[in-house]
């Protein structure tokens, strides 16, 4: 990866995805864009009049300022051995501010902290967050406020034993060689699931044919319940990423994401989600 954008509120909840953006920099030599979306209500000034300038030009000082802080604040004297670049971005949707700058830096990957600093205006939670997953042009890695940064020893990949699975495998490994991680391919399903086994063995095979990484193992979990079973494997199998692919309209995605994973999982656990979308494999 040459490139990693993290977004921020400056809220203590982002703290967490800083840090992880930083550690997967510093593994892979990239540069970190630490980006800050912010708005400025139009009220009786208009676009185009000097006093709406003035502020817009303040705002974006004060705003590149607070950047440098937050990143001195937490980071401490790693920040100089990243190769940081700030930017700040005036937009009405943190979404679509996010995803131009990814867009016009070529990003290899976004990185997001899960909650925000207000109830009013959520700056990672629900509509934004599914938003950012599914255009995305990159990876996107989710950060709960509540994760510990530890040493990555084990990622999980939630399959549905399908080619674009294959894919977003074969990305995650490059990610997972640097980490120096075991992949625990996993697959949840119901009791009812016709020939799951012969699946997960053919599976295996086409893995191994097509991705280059031996430390690789499989887990096919029967459960009624596949959310709370997925929670539970994670939590037990000392994982400390869990990583799936965004699907659209099939199977997978009505089963996994019916329950709204995305925002049940950094509601329900301290681990970070790496999303992979079709689009962008």
């Amino acid at each position: 990866m040459k490139t990693i954008l993290y977004a921020t509120d400056f809220s203590e909840n982002s703290v967490s995805a800083l840090k992880w953006a930083n550690l997967l920099a510093k593994k892979f030599g990239s540069k970190l864009i630490v980006m800050h979306v912010f708005d400025i209500p139009i009220s009786i000034a208009s676009t185009v009049s000097v006093s709406y300038m003035k502020k817009e030009k303040k705002l974006f000082t004060e705003n590149r300022e607070k950047l440098n802080e937050f990143c001195t604040n937490y980071l401490g004297d790693e920040k100089e051995t990243t190769h940081i670049h700030y930017v700040v971005d005036e937009d009405g949707s943190i979404t679509d501010g996010i995803l131009e700058k990814a867009i016009e830096f070529d990003v290899d990957m976004i990185v997001l902290g899960t909650k925000g600093a207000s109830a009013t205006k959520e700056f990672f939670l629900g509509s934004t967050t599914k938003a950012i997953l599914r255009k995305a042009p990159c990876p996107v890695l989710a950060v709960p406020s509540n994760s510990d940064l530890v040493t990555v020893k084990r990622v999980a990949y939630a399959t549905d034993f399908e080619q674009a699975d294959v894919f977003a495998i074969n990305k995650l490994a490059k990610i997972a060689k640097k980490l120096d991680a075991e992949i625990r391919v996993v697959h949840v399903t119901t009791p009812k699931e016709y020939a799951g086994e012969e699946q997960m063995e053919w599976f295996k095979d086409m893995l191994r044919e097509k991705v280059d990484y031996a430390r690789m193992e499989f887990d096919l979990i029967f459960s009624e319940t596949i959310f709370e079973e997925l929670i539970w494997y994670m939590q037990n199998s000392e994982v400390n990423l869990l990583a799936m692919l965004e699907r659209k309209d099939n199977n997978f995605y009505q089963r996994y994401l019916q329950k709204d994973l995305v925002k049940k999982m950094v509601n329900d656990s301290n681990i970070p989600l790496l999303s992979f979308s079709t689009s962008g494999l």
